[in-house]
């Protein structure tokens, strides 16, 4: 339930500061251009908040989170006097329209920028990109990565971290082979090649390094108890501070990624810890606390101690920060539109879809992980945001501009028939796929 709880207020938190952008964006540009905005809504339905300010705008936050509208004076909604004809939104030329129109996708990029710059400059910490294995006839062993070696950049990208390799890789999903660039022990650089025509990735069950046969390096993690949490199921079954846990369930070598596995498989069923203490080995009964579906015992062990060098955090000052931060912006860009293509094109699975449930697990955990990591989301989903409302769909921001383009070209508006019949195919298409995204989501649960 804390969980849940979590994850729906940072879901609530970050949809709205991003809804706010990107009405802001519609509100900013539609003020300037002379329309008479009348109401300024952060949210849908009911309204829990509303004041009409001094400027004579209704500021509106309303019951359901999951967008926002900013309502403009405007003759094809309702009738309009006379005097304030020139304020309203379809009296506007052609280039005020359309500028009105892409100011909120565009407001999401730029806040997507400036988050990154935040973020690049509070700093975001990373581990260096060092393989610790290669799978047996994978697609990384047939390529012949080197144990040991540093992925310095993917497809001619620097590569400064494992998240950035990552996202490096899934921007290639779909090509035939991806371009290396190793550097060994020595630092000594080299180029290799993974044939992906091969490449099966399903990101719902593997991540992309998974899917290749490569493990990142990381340390032993051995179970060393650091921290118990009081009245926990381990504090409550004797285990103290400095125990090693060194088998389980007679199962000896027992790393932290077997023993949180077993632990939380097993809500309610008795484990046996064979524990090390003062040079003494002695058995311990856990019975693992049930906690959001899983087994839990309130055990924090040491983290293991890591090669120098490996871990780091990537800081920049604020002139550095900022092209790093629109360089990151243009990646999150370039990738979302290649991903909107290849799922139109079939190359991508419309089970990669995700929806709102997707989007609060993914608010929760950045959040939960730091605050450098939840700027990251943010910059993720503003630029999702402002892509997705450009698609060529009457309902979205993209469809408008659409229409806008056969006005250009035919030198006068789409008749009202037409455009109604765009609304009515674009929101049975918009409602399909977040009727996808929701399944999927659901799908995932």
């Amino acid at each position: 339930m804390l969980t849940l709880l979590w994850n729906l207020f940072f879901f609530i938190l970050a949809l709205g500061i991003l809804v706010t952008i990107h009405e802001f964006g519609h509100f900013w540009v539609a003020r300037r251009c002379g329309v008479k905005v009348e109401r300024f809504s952060i949210g849908f339905g009911p309204a829990l908040w509303k004041k009409v300010a001094s400027d004579g705008v209704e500021y509106v936050v309303a019951a359901i989170p999951l967008g926002g509208y900013v309502k403009m004076l405007d003759e094809r909604v309702a009738e309009v006097a006379p005097e304030e004809r020139h304020l309203a939104f379809n009296n506007k030329s052609l280039k005020a329209r359309t500028a009105i129109v892409a100011a909120g996708p565009a407001a999401n990029i730029l806040f997507a920028i400036l988050v990154y710059w935040l973020m690049w400059m509070v700093g975001l910490p990373a581990i260096k990109p060092v393989i610790g294995d290669v799978l047996p006839g994978s697609i990384a062993a047939e390529a012949r990565l080197p144990v040991g070696g540093e992925i310095t950049a993917v497809g001619g990208q620097l590569t400064r971290s494992w998240d950035e390799v990552n996202l490096a890789f899934v921007a290639h999903i779909g090509d035939k082979a991806i371009d290396l660039t190793v550097a060994d022990k020595r630092g000594i650089s080299r180029q290799l090649t993974l044939d992906t025509r091969q490449w099966h990735f399903d990101p719902n069950k593997q991540s992309s390094l998974q899917s290749l046969g490569i493990k990142a390096f990381s340390p032993r993690f051995e179970v060393v108890v650091e921290k118990l949490v009081p009245g926990g199921a381990a504090a409550k079954a004797g285990l103290k501070p400095g125990d090693r846990i060194v088998a389980l369930e007679g199962q000896g070598d027992v790393d932290w990624e077997a023993f949180s596995k077993a632990v939380q498989q097993g809500p309610g069923n008795a484990l046996v810890f064979d524990i090390e203490r003062d040079g003494e080995r002695m058995a311990i009964t856990v019975v693992p606390d049930e906690r959001d579906g899983q087994g839990y015992v309130g055990l924090y062990p040491k983290a293991p101690k890591w090669p120098e060098g490996l871990l780091t955090k990537l800081r920049f000052g604020p002139v550095d920060a900022l092209a790093e931060g629109a360089k990151s912006a243009w990646q999150m860009v370039s990738l979302t539109v290649s991903t909107l293509v290849k799922l139109i094109t079939g190359e991508l699975s419309l089970t990669n879809l995700s929806g709102p449930v997707a989007i609060a697990q993914g608010a929760g955990f950045s959040a939960e992980i730091g605050f450098a990591h939840f700027l990251q989301f943010l910059g993720l989903i503003s630029v999702n945001l402002g892509i997705i409302n450009l698609l060529p769909l009457p309902v979205l921001d993209g469809g408008h501009l659409m229409f806008f383009f056969f006005e250009a070209v035919r030198k006068k508006p789409l008749s009202e028939k037409a455009q109604e019949l765009g609304f009515r195919i674009g929101a049975a298409l918009l409602l399909m796929l977040m009727g996808i995204a929701i399944f999927n989501d659901l799908a995932r649960l």
